[in-house]
């Protein structure tokens, strides 16, 4: 199932992480902010905060900074020593300060609920409640076709999930079948990882306890 496409503003997947990654550290971490073009490769690539991760190059981010200096989606700012770089993404695509937000989470972290979008967007926003969040996702989806069309869409709930969830289209359209399978394959990735977890956690109770037995000591929690 393909959902609808926006007419005004498509970025590559690249592209949206560099702007995404611009908006969050202006808002997490202003004393460092607009960033050099080393500090905004670390941020792309960090493993917190990102789905997918990535492992881009110097080479491939500046590639996409040009793209969006192009589309006034990002400014250069001549520094001391160096060259910086910031974000003009709510005056360059014509949104509000808190839909800028949720844009920016969706770019950086892929489909997320309502709920989830508060919560991750504690740092950058402060939502009054739910409501609001949903209150700004409802009009970006609706957005006319004068102002170029949708920026988001509310996705089918995904087999086993309470809650739909929410996709940015800066990149297009998005396919939910692909969406599903992702979630599903990293609902697998965690299952596996919390059973890697109980196993070594069992293992090391074993070892300790044979351990408190050889020195004539109670196990913890028997004392």
């Amino acid at each position: 199932m393909t959902l609808t496409l926006p007419p005004s503003v498509l970025l590559d997947p690249v592209q949206a992480r560099v702007l995404g990654t611009l908006m969050e550290k202006a808002r997490t971490v202003p004393d460092s902010y607009p960033l050099t073009l080393n500090s905004l490769v670390l941020g792309c690539n960090q493993k917190s905060s990102r789905e997918p991760t990535m492992d881009l190059t110097e080479a491939q981010v500046a590639d996409a900074v040009g793209t969006l200096r192009s589309a006034n989606l990002v400014r250069e700012v001549g520094g001391a020593r160096t060259t910086k770089f910031e974000h003009n993404f709510q005056r360059g695509v014509g949104v509000y300060e808190q839909a800028a937000v949720l844009l920016g989470l969706l770019m950086l972290r892929g489909p997320q609920t309502s709920a989830e979008l508060r919560l991750n967007a504690e740092r950058w926003y402060k939502f009054a409640d739910i409501s609001s969040v949903e209150g700004f996702l409802d009009e970006l989806q609706e957005r006319s076709a004068e102002k170029g069309g949708p920026l988001v869409v509310k996705l089918a709930r995904a087999p086993g999930a309470r809650e739909q969830r929410w996709a940015h289209l800066l990149c297009g359209p998005v396919d939910a079948n692909q969406v599903f399978q992702g979630s599903a394959a990293a609902s697998g990735g965690t299952a596996e990882r919390i059973e890697r977890l109980e196993a070594e956690v069992a293992q090391l109770r074993e070892t300790v306890a044979k351990l408190c037995s050889e020195l004539g000591m109670s196990p913890p929690g028997q004392g």
